[in-house]
């Protein structure tokens, strides 16, 4: 809310020096009673009388709402009109059994879900869409807009729901299928995974090519540490994975390759911190020029105020001489 003529609010400093003043001429507003003793009505008070002690109050409560609405108090009802070429970004996001390994806490996949949804938080003008893949590859949420939708997504991703394995190859070419056809100034793909391209029918460095064929950029992260972490090394029949000390193993010269065709850039991850730093350094890299034209309308509100005012004002005198009326 905000006044179009503040400059009446000064008047509000007169409040104190009405009070003041009512205070001072109390005296002369009832009469006086030269009594020998007041022990016969000592503490004694009315009910009327009481009532007629808070009539100052409605006054100034007048004064101030008409003040109010002197200054014109307004509601700002703002709309933005943007007008962007955004960026088309498709998240291809690794469900191997492998980023179940707790080298991040409480494991790879978690870690890599949440700094994704801090990522799509920070593209607020970009349309996002999300692949999955192990053995095998899908588009888990399509290009959108609804971040919400696209977060949702994320969150309720899981190892274990597809055929098991690293199939980069497909993922890529999932997401290039999806972007291909997109119209916007820059379509990027960001591929995460923390293994080496073992299955699938579709090559990793012939999906590059098509992607550079169509102009889309891709980023890719590998995630792990360097060295041995508990992981996942089988799966028992009720479904649950058995852990054990396995080695951490990212094909990054593949990783390095695609990105260098498509004029991306390869980035590893070794714990959560670095992980936030490269989706940062992604938006970054990944930034557009937006026009927003802002537009305010405003809403009056000074009637209620001066309404308010006016029914105080009303109250006081009514009260002051009916029901509170004073013997002169």
């Amino acid at each position: 809310m905000t006044f179009a003529n503040p400059a009446f609010l000064l008047l509000l400093l007169l409040i104190p020096a009405i009070g003041f003043w009512y205070y001072y001429r109390r005296r002369e507003r009832y009469a006086t009673l030269r009594m020998p003793s007041l022990q016969g009505i000592q503490g004694v008070q009315s009910i009327r009388g009481r009532l007629r002690a808070l009539l100052p109050l409605l006054r100034i409560f007048a004064v101030i709402a008409l003040i109010l609405a002197l200054a014109r108090p307004q509601k700002i009802l703002q709309e933005e009109e943007v007008k962007a070429e955004g960026i088309d970004i498709a998240l291809v996001m690794d469900l191997s059994s492998s980023m179940l390994a707790q080298d991040f806490q409480p494991n790879r996949l978690e870690v890599s879900k949440r700094v994704a949804s801090d990522f799509v938080d920070k593209r607020e003008y970009d349309r996002i869409g999300l692949v999955v893949f192990s053995g095998e590859a899908f588009t888990q949420c399509p290009l959108t807009v609804d971040h919400a939708v696209v977060k949702t997504f994320l969150s309720q991703l899981e190892c274990g729901v597809l055929e098991d394995g690293t199939a980069i190859g497909l993922g890529l070419a999932t997401a290039v299928n999806r972007l291909k056809e997109s119209e916007a100034t820059s379509k990027v793909v960001i591929l995460l995974t923390d293994g080496v391209n073992n299955t699938g029918y579709q090559s990793p460095k012939l999906a590059a090519q098509i992607a550079q064929k169509f102009g889309i950029k891709v980023y890719t992260i590998g995630v792990g540490t360097m060295g041995e972490t508990l992981a996942p090394v089988s799966r028992r029949s009720d479904g649950k994975f058995h852990f054990d000390i396995a080695k951490v193993e990212i094909d990054e010269d593949l990783l390095r390759e695609i990105a260098d065709m498509t004029g991306g850039q390869y980035f590893r991850a070794t714990d959560e911190a670095s992980l936030e730093n490269i989706y940062d350094s992604i938006d970054q890299l990944e930034k557009t020029e937006i026009e927003v034209t802002s537009f305010r309308r405003y809403s009056e509100m000074f009637h209620r105020f001066a309404l308010f005012g006016l029914i105080f004002l009303l109250l006081e005198l009514i009260l002051r001489y009916s029901v509170l009326r004073a013997i002169p």
